[in-house]
């Protein structure tokens, strides 16, 4: 079970905090200008939408975050 301060971390993720996630993931040098909570997908996933700037030009993409209940451990991916 995911308790709800854990949902409101889960749903609140700063740029800084995923860019760090994805970092301990194996994503190296991930930098966003901002993120937005989207919703769980249907895998159980937290959905966010991101905007960096990549080649002079922002950028829009989503990262997808996966909670281990049974660890404590966040997974991010593109």
């Amino acid at each position: 079970m995911i308790v709800a301060d854990t949902v409101k971390i889960l749903t609140s993720m700063t740029p800084t905090t995923l860019s760090q996630v994805l970092d301990a993931t194996g994503y190296k040098d991930c930098k966003f200008d901002s993120s937005k909570f989207l919703g769980i997908t249907n895998g159980s996933q937290f959905c966010y939408s991101v905007t960096f700037v990549e080649d002079g030009r922002e950028q829009t993409g989503k990262v997808f975050v996966t909670y281990d209940s049974a660890t404590g451990f966040l997974i991010a991916d593109f």
